[in-house]
Parts: structure tokens; C-alpha cells; sequence
């Protein structure tokens, strides 16, 4: 089992990833080091074949308070003599200083969730605010108990949304909402968040948790997880396509690979009157291009 500083990592018999958020102490507040080890926990999450979906929570009574203010330096680790340009961005990104110095680390993070090739859950428990909000959005659903509170207050401190939420928060809420989310800058309760589509459900405290492994449990017994590998990558990159034949195109290929791999054995149990036992893995499934 990985040993971190800021985290906890518990897996199930069935594969399923508790990942908690833990410094309570500090209402699980987002630091250099929680980015580094969240980035490196869904790296691993891909390529480990024992963790088949990933439950995100967090330790206490808070999800995550937002960026640990209280660092010395820049508190957001960015190196403030880098002076990047655009063509900078687009051309060095994964050189120094860039890499280390100006990549926003939440960013970093969501880019790992949506690279994960796992079904992953949000289980906000509690106040979400900045990253603490902005890094559920590349999860894949989002439960949150009545005591959660979220908010995407970046323009009360002068600052801007990170963490690829200008990609994916429009896309849950709709491009309206999401101005008004992040012009207000306020904190919202559960109810508010499931009306704006930002969660999917709401729960009693007792209840969250429970109902979010559940749920995971729900996707991956009896499932192939070379088959929800595909389909994760099909809907995100659905959302984005201009045409249906684009999707046509990345089905078809998807459709062709699962249909020689598990899907010969899905139909075999279904025939059968049995449950199936796959195989496959994430390492099986093809790039879509």
C-alpha cells in the first residue's frame, strides 16, 4: 500500500479505492505536497490493476477548504521570476521553469483524475471550496452530504478558476450557470448544487459514504474493466466533438476491440446464464486517436 503524507489509500476485495483527503487539522486544505501525492495516487490509479474504481472523501468535516494559504512564498508553489508567454505554454509547458514553476498543480491533478481510465466519485462530505470544488469537476460523478458546502470563490481573492475547470465546468452546468458560479463567487449548499447540476444526489452525513461505494461496487462487479476504460473516454470525448461521425469513428474502433476481447466472454455468461469472468485491463484498450 503507498504511504502519503496528506492522503489515505484503502482498497476493497471487489477494488474499490477509498481515497481520502487527510489533514483535518486544517480542514484537509490543498497544499504542494496534497497536489504532488493526488497527482502521483491517479497515476498509479491507472496502472494498478487491483483498484478498479476510486471513491474520493474527505477526513473530518471538511472535503477540502480550498489552497492551504498559509505557505510561505507564493502559496500556489509558482515560481514568480518565470515571466511565461503564451508560446511559452504552448511550446515548453513540460520544460523548467514551467513545469515545476508555472503549471497550475491542480491542473496537474484533474489532468491525472481524467487520464485515470477508472470510474471515479466525488463523496463531498463537506465545505469544497476552490480546488477543493474545482478537482471534483474531472470526477466522474459527484455525491454531496447535506453539511456539504461548495464554492468557486477565486474572484474574492483575485484570482482566476484553475484546475481545468474552464473545461469542465461548463459542460456539467451549461456556460450560463457556470459564469454565475464563478462571478458570484458564492458558497452554495447541496441542494442549491444538485439544482445547478453539479451533484448528482444529496445525502444524510451517515449516508454519503456508504452510498458512494455502493455505487462503486455497482460499476465494476460482473464488469469488465476494459470495457468501462472505452466508455469513460467515449463520453468525454463525445462532449467534445463537433459531429456524430466523430463519435461514430471512435465507437467503431472501440466497438471492434471490446467485441474480440470481453465481449466475447460477455455474450458467452450471457448465453451461458452465468457471470462472466473478464480478463481485460486498462493496458488492453486501444488509443482513439
Amino acid at each position: 500500500m503507498p504511504q502519503y503524507e496528506t492522503l489515505r489509500w484503502d482498497v476493497d476485495e471487489v477494488g474499490v479505492l477509498i481515497l481520502t483527503l487527510s489533514r483535518p487539522d486544517h480542514l484537509n486544505a490543498f497544499s504542494v505536497t496534497m497536489a504532488r501525492e493526488l497527482e502521483g495516487a491517479f497515476r498509479r490509479v491507472r496502472t494498478d490493476d487491483a483498484v478498479r474504481a476510486v471513491v474520493v472523501t474527505g477526513e473530518g468535516r471538511a472535503f477540502c477548504a480550498g489552497m492551504d494559504l498559509s505557505a510561505d512564498g507564493n502559496v500556489f508553489g509558482l515560481d514568480e521570476t518565470a515571466a511565461p508567454t503564451a508560446e511559452d505554454i504552448r511550446e515548453r509547458l513540460l520544460e523548467q521553469p514551467f513545469q515545476d514553476g508555472v503549471r497550475d498543480t491542480g491542473g496537474k491533478v484533474t489532468l491525472a483524475i481524467h487520464e485515470c481510465d477508472k470510474p471515479v466519485i466525488a463523496a463531498i462530505n463537506g465545505a469544497a471550496v476552490g480546488i477543493g470544488a474545482t478537482m471534483t469537476l474531472a470526477m466522474d460523478i459527484r455525491l454531496a452530504s447535506e453539511a456539504a458546502r461548495i464554492g468557486f470563490v477565486f474572484e474574492r481573492l483575485g484570482i482566476v478558476p484553475e484546475a481545468a475547470s474552464s473545461f469542465f465546468l461548463p459542460r456539467l452546468v451549461g456556460l450560463q450557470k457556470a459564469f454565475q458560479l464563478v462571478y458570484s463567487a458564492d458558497i452554495i449548499d447541496a441542494q442549491t448544487s444538485l439544482d445547478a447540476g453539479l451533484v448528482l444526489s444529496v445525502h444524510s452525513p451517515d449516508d454519503l459514504l456508504p452510498a458512494a461505494h455502493a455505487m462503486a461496487r455497482s460499476f465494476i462487479v460482473n464488469r469488465s474493466s476494459a470495457a468501462l476504460a472505452m466508455a469513460r473516454r467515449l463520453l468525454y470525448a463525445g462532449v467534445g466533438s463537433s459531429h456524430p461521425i466523430d463519435a461514430h469513428r471512435r465507437d467503431s474502433l472501440a466497438m471492434w476491440h471490446a467485441s474480440v476481447g470481453d465481449g466475447k466472454e460477455g455474450v458467452a455468461a450471457f448465453l451461458d446464464k452465468r457471470d462472466p469472468v473478464f480478463t481485460q485491463t486498462v493496458a488492453d484498450i486501444p488509443d482513439f486517436g
